[in-house]
């Protein structure tokens, strides 16, 4: 069913979110994970992941598909039940031997990556699903007005059915926030929507998480997205945690080969470490903590490799130029490695397809790890 004339004029006028500072603010709640496991038969989904999310904190829990990251999620939310461990919210067992307290009861709202709207109501009756703990009026006003701060309250009599994805990421929004809980969960919020939505939304979106104050935990495998807006991010692989910390911690000292891929598609050298440095057709760069012999990987990121005139630095050939806009992609062989280089260049000095050009590389811009230490 298409969008009513008057839902169409209602975007166009009103597509805005409401006004910033009117979300309501919540009680933010500390939660915790004590070596927790989750098991699915002889699969483990969770494997002693230890982790505490202070009040007030966004955290990001970023990987792969299948690394943990939904389940630990519904484990806080209690959907799941750990198979070993505990979580505590507040200091208080809410999951564990001694102690199970149902979803409904936890004060925590969640947020699905399908926003799972109920069709046959409309707007306004599902954001007001999650208050029926309130007296009518309460409920009605306090709808309203989360509806009114994702700037939907005048489409509250329609149904999702006519919304487009962005609109229902909204309403689920709106839903979420509406019982001010002091914990909000959320998978994947913004994964449904088209890049051109996605920036604002998000943005939107933190503020308005901002201004209520809640625990947040936000499920991503998208880096760029963590980057952005968690104050801590939860890197994991395999049901266990990684690295965790204030992204460019993450992202300048990674605490594995792994994790330093995970931020960036590095040009990657192979070599030998020879007196705490790996000799490579770029360079000689240090390689702290490697013992000499042992075979090393040396990491460059694109944005580390200076374009020059020919007969300055490192000789190479450019293979392909591609315009991204803010920077070009350049391609460039360079003797002795198989593979090209892959540049990402703002530089004046912009070469084509078959030209000779210098190479530099910023050593900044540069991580050695030890082969095998993945």
């Amino acid at each position: 069913m298409k969008p009513t004339p008057a839902t169409l004029t209602d975007r166009l006028t009103f597509g805005r979110f409401g006004q910033r500072g009117t979300a309501g603010a919540s009680i933010p709640a500390q939660v915790a994970f004590e070596d927790v496991h989750v098991d699915y038969g002889v699969t483990r989904a969770l494997d002693g992941v230890t982790l505490c999310v202070e009040p007030g904190e966004l955290v990001c829990l970023l990987g792969h598909s299948g690394c943990g990251k939904t389940t630990l999620l519904r484990v806080a939310a209690g959907i799941e039940r750990p198979t070993a461990g505990r979580v505590l919210l507040d200091g208080q067992e809410v999951s564990g031997e001694a102690r199970f307290v149902p979803p409904e009861a936890r004060g925590v709202g969640l947020m699905f990556q399908d926003y799972a709207l109920f069709p046959h109501m409309s707007i306004l009756d599902n954001v007001l699903f999650g208050l029926k703990g309130l007296a009518k009026p309460d409920a009605l006003a306090s709808a309203k007005r989360a509806l009114s701060r994702v700037g939907l309250e005048r489409l509250m009599n329609e149904f999702p059915h006519v919304l487009s994805g962005g609109e229902q990421q909204r309403v689920a929004l709106a839903r979420a926030i509406a019982p001010r809980p002091g914990v909000l969960l959320m998978d994947e919020p913004f994964s449904n929507l088209d890049r051109r939505l996605r920036d604002s939304i998000r943005e939107e979106t933190v503020a308005i998480l901002r201004e209520t104050g809640a625990t947040t935990i936000v499920v991503t495998h998208d880096p760029e997205e963590a980057m952005r807006i968690a104050d801590r991010i939860v890197l994991m692989r395999s049901g266990r945690i990684v690295q965790e910390g204030p992204a460019e911690t993450i992202y300048r000292r990674p605490a594995d080969l792994f994790a330093a891929r995970f931020f960036c598609d590095f040009n990657e050298v192979e070599g030998v470490v020879t007196r705490g440095r790996v000799e490579t057709p770029l360079g000689h760069f240090a390689a702290p903590g490697i013992a000499d012999g042992e075979a090393a990987i040396v990491c460059v990121r694109p944005q580390a490799i200076r374009l020059r005139a020919p007969g300055f630095c490192i000789p190479g050939r450019v293979t392909a130029r591609r315009f991204l806009g803010e920077v070009d992609l350049v391609h460039v062989v360079v003797q002795g490695l198989d593979a090209p280089l892959q540049a990402r260049s703002r530089e004046a000095y912009r070469p084509d397809a078959g030209q000779d050009v210098g190479i530099d590389v910023d050593p900044a811009e540069v991580l050695v790890f030890a082969t095998g230490r993945h």
